[in-house]
């Protein structure tokens, strides 16, 4: 039989959460180890219930039980479980992009100890097709993002500009500006953007819009590049997870899918 990747999820939330569920009822060539979570009473509840529970650990000690590390915790906390992670050579999957664009020396130091960073595609589309263009000439690539008024509230550039969303009747452009600036301004909200800039023409290039939109109760993203191979729009319409408005509830099944194809026979995209 061939021999298993171990996992290990930091964050057991509305990304970890589904993650560790799936893993734990069956993915051939996966095996769920271990966890870690903010709240290690819930965590041991959740996976009390597990066919086979995996251990709870503090989130610098994942790095210890498994071969794939998987980030899908809060991006305050995200260099507790990267930095262990690669330090130890490990597959990183980071599901925060958007606190990866700022610490892009943490990709030299994976290729120091020979760790991987895999950034998943998340709540996005078409990553294939914008780094098959980036290989030749890139004009423009630009993003915008709109979500339900409350998917946007405690961003740090909203409270640190003051802006409140409260009550609001119209789309309200919050942000525009470059992938870097959004990821700062927007850590819980952008990583679909940041995810963008990294498979492209880099987060000072990528353009940002975010917008507030009371119409909709989806997490909208539209891209449009312009490239020497090709001119590409598309627009996706993410469900909100009900645990965590902020999050798309694919954006686990897309780390599952990345997951998936790290031991599967076949796989198909890049």
């Amino acid at each position: 039989m061939a021999r298993h990747l171990t996992v290990a999820i930091g964050g057991l939330g509305a990304i970890g959460g589904r993650l560790a569920r799936a893993l734990d009822a069956g993915v051939e060539g996966l095996r769920l180890v271990a966890v870690s979570a903010r709240d290690r009473r819930k965590a041991q509840e959740t996976v009390a219930a597990f066919r086979h529970p995996p251990a709870i650990v503090p989130l610098p000690d994942l790095a210890e039980h498994a071969d794939i590390v998987v980030e899908a915790a809060p991006a305050s906390v995200f260099e507790e479980i990267a930095r262990p992670a690669i330090a130890r050579g490990r597959i990183l999957v980071a599901s925060s992009a958007g606190a990866l664009l700022p610490r892009m020396h943490l990709v030299e130091e994976a290729r120091r100890s020979g760790a991987r960073i895999v950034v998943p595609t998340g709540a996005l589309l078409g990553l294939d097709a914008v780094r098959a263009a980036a290989e030749d000439a890139v004009e423009s690539v630009t993003i915008e993002t709109r979500k339900p008024p409350e998917g946007l509230e405690g961003a740090p550039y909203l409270v640190e500009n003051r802006v409140t969303l409260l009550g609001i009747r119209e789309p309200v452009r919050v942000f525009e500006g470059n992938a870097f600036d959004a990821a700062r301004g927007f850590p819980a909200n952008v990583n679909v953007a940041a995810a963008l800039a990294l498979a492209g023409i880099g987060p000072e290039r990528t353009r940002v819009q975010i917008w507030a939109d009371p119409s909709v109760s989806r997490n909208m993203h539209t891209i449009r590049v312009e490239a020497a191979a090709a001119r590409l729009t598309m627009t996706i319409e993410n469900v909100p997870s009900e645990e965590n408005p902020r999050t798309g509830r694919i954006t686990p099944l897309s780390i599952l899918a990345c997951l998936r194809g790290m031991t599967s026979t076949l796989k198909v995209g890049s």
